[in-house]
């Protein structure tokens, strides 16, 4: 199997890192080119709240990795 018995671990660690990283990107340095884009700028809440997932997908895909 490819990646072990691990993979669904692995798969939750980078949808997590992905969502965290994305999200944070999206507050921290918006589009610098606004003409294309429906929004200024990403909803703060919206996105915070989606950072906050990441981060406990991440965090619960780590201790699954690390503790077996």
């Amino acid at each position: 199997m490819f990646l072990g018995e691990d993979l669904l671990g692995w798969l939750l660690l980078a949808l997590g890192a992905a969502m965290v990283v994305g999200n944070g990107l999206a507050i921290f340095r918006p589009p610098s080119n606004k003409e294309n884009t429906d929004l200024e700028k990403a909803p703060i809440f919206r996105s915070v709240i989606y950072i906050f997932l990441g981060v406990i997908a991440a965090v619960a895909a780590l201790g699954t990795l690390v503790l077996k």
